[in-house]
């Protein structure tokens, strides 16, 4: 049983430009006191081929948490389009939210996200250098997936997460693994 559980997160800001910040909204609840504090990371998987272009948007250490109902905005830059493959910045795909606790992820959120031009002359005619500012991004807010690993929170430490079964072929880059294990519903209000 988790002793932390994600109640909501809410998209802020959503659509927006490709290179305003990331926001989200999210409450959580903790049913018992914690030793340690949560480490919440937003993550920006940069290509379905690799997860070498992946970026750690932001990682805050969120603590002492209180045992109740705790809420906060968690902001994020957006990611930075040199460390993105040219053929990957427009287009689909993912941002994740995770939480560990001493060093264990224990849940992941994760959104699609369509990078596309407003300009329905730029979507069909895209130009050969991106224009980033006619970018924009929409994040698909009402259909979360959330994943959660089992940890032992009196000590994490002894036990390690049970291994992902990943399908023969399958892509096991981030945009893969979110959608992949057992566990996955829609978030609940």
């Amino acid at each position: 049983m988790s002793i932390v559980n994600i109640t909501q997160v809410n998209v802020l800001d959503n659509p927006t430009h490709f290179a305003n910040p990331y926001q989200f909204e999210i409450t959580f609840e903790c049913i018992a006191p914690l030793a340690a504090d949560l480490e919440w990371k937003i993550i920006y998987v940069g290509s379905a081929n690799s997860n070498a272009h992946d970026q750690v948007l932001e990682s805050i250490m969120v603590g002492p948490v209180p045992v109740g109902v705790n809420k906060f905005v968690f902001q994020a830059d957006a990611p930075k389009p040199e460390l993105i493959p040219h053929n990957d910045i427009v287009g689909v795909t993912v941002i994740l939210i995770t939480c560990s606790y001493q060093d264990k992820e224990f849940v992941r959120i994760g959104y699609y996200v369509n990078n596309d031009y407003l300009d329905e002359e730029l979507r069909e005619n895209p130009p050969e250098q991106i224009a980033y500012d006619k970018l924009y991004r929409s994040i698909l807010a009402e259909k979360p997936r959330v994943t959660r690993f089992p940890i032992n929170w009196e000590n994490p430490m002894e036990e390690e997460q049970p291994p992902v079964q990943v399908e023969p072929g399958m892509d096991t880059s981030s945009k893969a693994n979110m959608m992949e294990g057992s566990d996955w519903e829609d978030m609940e209000a």
